[in-house]
């Protein structure tokens, strides 16, 4: 039987240095780079996942978090199929920027539709003895957006790197009502 062949694409922000960038790269290559460049703009990568009966390739929209980038998010984020917003543990301001993404973001996809799958990743987790992002400032922040789910990994040793592409990938194929055929 054929592969059902899928092609998904989603978007990953946050502010410029939380590791997003880094997170992609360890994903994709299954590496750590330590002398990861910033982003200028956009960079769109592609991971391929095979299942047993599926063959989904993955767009990945790397956005700069600079601020003189943000007018640009909106049309980077049209078509897109879920998100993953990122902050860094050991920066605590970097989870009250992610409402200005959000928003941002918001203007150009369907994410104010309850099915659509969002992510808040804590990243860095490596440096958790420099964390200054309590997980009181955590569970605050998401009372406000309670529909998204958190998790927290590390780029550097690859904790929870793949679990977290994993679970945006099983939630595009829920929302996308996809169901694998049977053999």
């Amino acid at each position: 039987m054929e592969k059902m062949k899928l092609a998904f694409k989603m978007c990953i922000f946050g502010d410029s240095g939380v590791g997003k960038s880094t997170l992609i790269n360890r994903y994709i290559t299954a590496k750590f780079d330590h002398d990861q460049k910033s982003t200028l703009g956009a960079a769109i990568l592609m991971k391929f996942i095979e299942t047993e009966t599926m063959r989904i390739t993955l767009q990945i929209w790397d956005f700069a978090g600079e601020e003189k980038f943000s007018l640009l998010l909106p049309s980077y984020a049209k078509g897109s199929s879920a998100a993953i917003f990122m902050c860094d543990i050991s920066k605590r301001d970097s989870i009250t920027n992610i409402d200005k993404w959000f928003l941002k973001f918001n203007e150009g996809s369907n994410i104010r539709n309850t099915k659509f799958p969002v992510l808040i990743v804590g990243g860095k987790l490596d440096l958790e003895e420099q964390r200054s992002l309590s997980k009181k400032d955590i569970e605050i922040f998401l009372t406000v957006i309670e529909e998204f789910d958190y998790l927290e990994c590390s780029s550097k040793t690859g904790e929870n790197v793949d679990l977290l592409f994993q679970i945006i990938v099983d939630k595009m194929l829920i929302y996308a009502d996809i169901h694998p055929p049977t053999s």
